[in-house]
């Protein structure tokens, strides 16, 4: 409640800076507008009095401009014309009008000289002590005057304490200038109009706080009724001497001025206080947008967490910096980071954890790199701009302090270096070399710094054009579908197919899945692949139902981020009805590693996809990602076992039982198992004993063009189930 009354009556504000800032830029405004009147309004009045004076007595002009207060027109006109040159100097940096302000002393010298001859002359003339006030007053008004003109023209440089000073001498001598010229004008019989327009122009153009104009208008209003009361007083009493009893005679101001008086006084404060507020109001408004400005710019050049430069900055920057001719470029590198582990370290102690290892990891960096350009790009990643001499061995010091900041669970630093050419000016693609060169040590945990070199470059480059050439090669028709048979292990017949992409490509000829597979799910356009293989098996479905020719069922690989990138579900079953494929044709196959991320998003996909009558199989079951917590949590048709169990069957003696107990165990969970990998008649022999259901593996055959396959199938070399044949 005290905070809110001390902001109400101005004394202390939230945003006191900005509203300082804000009162100062509204009076020295209005003082420009407040100024002007003031000048062309005195230097009328002047003109116009002399003129009258002149005419009407021109031997007796001294006397005369000394009853008509024609220094305080002087002394107003002179303030009026400082005020202006400090309001200009302060919002338009005008300093050449400055040397006005010797106008402004040679008035105020005059006024000066003036109010002395006049107060040296008091004791002798018929003056009252409310005079001899003014006098004084005058002279101290013009003593400041002066004093600021001077400055004015020595200091061409705008300084608020200046030119609000002058702002309130400005005033003073305004509402001085309308007690005085009201006050005289009443004891004559006349209004009080100049002293009601000079607090209008005070309190109203000018902008105080509540506070401020309370005082300031409760003073001049006292002083201004305090003066007339006395003119009364004396007045009533020279008219009435010597006729009339005195102690009947009413004196002071009546109850109609003190009334209207007083309306006067609230309506020029609530004025004063609507001034205030809506600039309060305003400054309010200004500084909530200067702070998401500021706050904005911050974010654009700095990283929000770390508090490190981000990736705009840093590629802005160092565009600039390989632009100069002064850059040794000879002796430049790009560095990029990556912190390996920093998922399951997020993932086991939890986001504020990992956000202090970041911040950790970004310090290290930093401080290490003096002098560089550092930033952080995205999640665990950093990049830096600096000289290749002497950066591993910084690197191999890093890499040392972020093993020392593991835990449970380990953690190390990979970084990834390139050295640009003397025309290479692209900070990105620098970035991305770096990155490649990083990420091809990710999996080598003896290795943590590799430079970007020749084989690299070989392989950037088919990286490049397989995410540059993708929609070419689905619209021109390179990407293939190979199959792979799946064949009962009770008849050795075949059972189903597995699609496999292959990319035919007219300048790097036939490009294996994993050239550009990692590629595509990296970039992420692997829904793109995905799409195109789902149309091409939906569309030999119906070629071989139209031509009476065998197939089987197949089974089509979905990545996990098929599901975030579109409506997977939904491609699969647009495609299905557009050839007219029923489902049980087509099976769906989804990595163990896919459930890991997103299993809300998954598991809502796979119910969809079981309620439109699809099976679903489990990819890769045992391949280093395995938790029995998928068997539980999902419902899967088919279990698909890795075949990393028989790559060492012959010498690992723990093989045979494991297989055993994974068949046994889909068995008992309703799920149809399948071994991949077959390679020979022992292994295929061992799979039939424990009871497993399909197998696949070179065996039988390796992913061929369904053609390729149907030719083999018609030599009797592979057997397809009687049910797929028409």
């Amino acid at each position: 409640m005290g905070k809110r009354l001390l902001s109400w009556f101005g004394i202390k504000e939230e945003n006191e800076t900005m509203m300082k800032k804000y009162l100062y830029e509204a009076n020295m405004r209005s003082s420009i507008y407040m100024s002007v009147l003031v000048i062309v309004l005195e230097m009328w009045m002047i003109i116009r009095m002399t003129r009258t004076i002149i005419q009407d007595d021109l031997y007796d002009l001294f006397w005369t401009l000394t009853e008509k207060y024609y220094a305080n027109y002087f002394l107003l006109l002179s303030a009026g014309l400082l005020m202006l040159l400090y309001a200009m100097r302060a919002l338009y940096d005008h300093r050449k009008c400055r040397y006005l302000a010797v106008v402004v002393i040679a008035f105020c010298a005059a006024v000066c000289v003036f109010e002395v001859w006049m107060i040296s002359k008091y004791s002798s003339a018929s003056r009252t002590i409310s005079d001899l006030q003014n006098y004084i007053l005058l002279l101290c008004a013009g003593i400041g005057i002066i004093g600021f003109a001077v400055i004015l023209l020595k200091n061409g440089e705008d300084k608020k304490w200046e030119s609000l000073s002058v702002l309130y001498i400005f005033s003073l001598v305004c509402i001085n200038f309308g007690i005085v010229i009201s006050a005289n004008s009443f004891k004559e019989g006349g209004q009080i109009l100049t002293f009601l327009t000079m607090e209008l122009f005070v309190i109203c153009l000018l902008t105080w706080r509540p506070y401020v104009g309370f005082i300031v208008l409760t003073v001049s209003y006292l002083l201004f009724y305090f003066k007339i009361d006395q003119m009364i007083d004396l007045n009533t009493v020279k008219k009435f001497e010597g006729v009339i009893d005195f102690s009947t005679i009413p004196t002071g101001l009546g109850d109609g001025i003190k009334i209207n008086g007083f309306t006067m006084w609230l309506s020029t404060l609530l004025l004063c206080i609507s001034n205030y507020n809506k600039i309060k109001l305003q400054a309010q408004k200004d500084e909530s947008l200067l702070k998401v400005n500021s706050y904005l710019s911050k974010i654009s050049v700095e990283d929000e967490l770390t508090g490190i430069h981000n990736m705009v900055y840093f590629r802005s920057e160092a565009d600039k910096l390989m632009n100069y001719v002064t850059t040794d470029k000879e002796n430049s590198v790009f560095l990029f980071f990556d912190i390996v582990g920093f998922k399951f370290y997020n993932e086991k102690y939890g986001f504020h954890a990992g956000n202090e290892l970041l911040k950790n990891v970004a310090t290290m960096i930093e401080q290490r790199f003096t002098k560089s350009l550092v930033s952080r790009f995205s999640d665990d990643h950093f990049v830096v701009l600096t000289k290749y001499d002497g950066c591993e061995g910084i690197v191999k010091d890093l890499c040392e302090k972020i093993h020392g900041l593991e835990r449970e669970l380990h953690l190390s630093l990979k970084c990834g270096a390139y050295r640009p050419g003397d025309d290479e000016h692209d900070p990105s693609l620098c970035c991305d070399r770096a990155r490649f060169a990083c990420n091809s040590i990710k999996k080598d945990y003896a290795t943590d710094f590799r430079l970007y070199d020749k084989a690299l470059e070989e392989e950037f480059r088919l990286k490049q054009y397989i995410v540059n050439n993708i929609d070419t090669a689905i619209e021109k028709g390179y990407i293939k579908v190979f199959y792979q048979p799946v064949v009962s292990v009770e008849d050795g017949t075949i059972v189903g197919l597995e699609a496999l992409a292959r990319w035919k490509d007219p300048e790097y000829g036939l490009l294996p899945p994993g050239a550009f597979i990692e590629v595509l799910e990296e970039y992420r356009q692997i829904h793109k692949l995905d799409s195109c293989i789902i149309r091409q098996v939906c569309r030999e479905y119906r070629r071989a139902y139209d031509n009476k020719l065998p197939f089987a069922p197949v089974s089509i690989n979905f990545s996990r981020l098929d599901f975030e990138l579109c409506d997977i579900v939904n491609v699969l079953k647009d495609h299905a009805a557009e050839f007219s494929v029923p489902q049980n044709y087509i099976d769906v196959e989804v990595t163990e590693s896919a459930l890991t991320d997103k299993q809300d998003l998954l598991k809502a996909a796979l119910v969809r996809l079981k309620e439109l009558g699809y099976k679903v199989w489990l990819d890769d079951f045992g391949s280093g990602y395995s938790s029995l917590n998928v068997l539980k949590d999902y419902q899967f048709d088919v279990l698909k076992i890795d075949m990393k169990f028989l790559s060492d069957f012959d010498r690992n003696d723990k093989s045979r039982p494991i297989l055993d107990n994974i068949v046994e165990l889909s068995k008992k969970l309703g799920m149809v198992s399948l071994t991949e990998g077959v390679e020979d008649e022992r292994q295929y022999e061992f799979l039939d004993s424990i009871g497993c259901k399909m197998a696949q593996g070179y065996l039988f055959s390796k992913p061929v063009p369904i053609d390729d396959l149907r030719e083999r199938i018609y030599k009797g070399e592979l057997k397809i189930n009687d049910k797929y044949m028409k």
